[in-house]
């Protein structure tokens, strides 16, 4: 059965720095595309990030790039996504998904999702 677990939530003041991990169970997460996504009050899901299976090519969304790094760590089958600089408005829900596909929305597979609040 396939698990994703988030931890690493919580408040912050703006410029601050958070590091959001992602457990996985079930899969070997490196041969997957690995995605972070939030999800801001009264929105839809937005993409932030992709590290690509294989390659570990990354890629992110043009409101978090040069702030945000997401990584992996294949030894513990755990997705990470360092957020530094934060704004206010990165306050959202933060999902770790597997096989997110950014013009449909979908995805395999989501965790429970971890609050990140931005606020001082």
């Amino acid at each position: 059965e396939v698990q994703l677990v988030e931890s690493g939530g919580g408040l912050v003041q703006p410029g601050g720095s958070l590091r959001l991990s992602c457990a996985a169970s079930g899969f070997t997460l490196r041969y997957y595309a690995m995605s972070w996504v939030r999800q801001a009050p009264g929105k839809g899901l937005e993409w932030v990030s992709t590290i690509n299976g294989g390659s570990g090519r990354t890629e992110y969304a043009n409101s978090v790039k040069g702030r945000f790094t997401i990584s992996r760590d294949n030894a513990k089958n755990t997705l990470y996504l360092q957020m530094n600089s934060l704004k206010p408005e990165d306050t959202a829900v933060y999902y770790c998904a597997k096989n997110w596909v950014n013009y449909s929305g979908t995805y395999d597979s989501r965790g429970q999702g971890t609050q990140v609040t931005v606020s001082s």
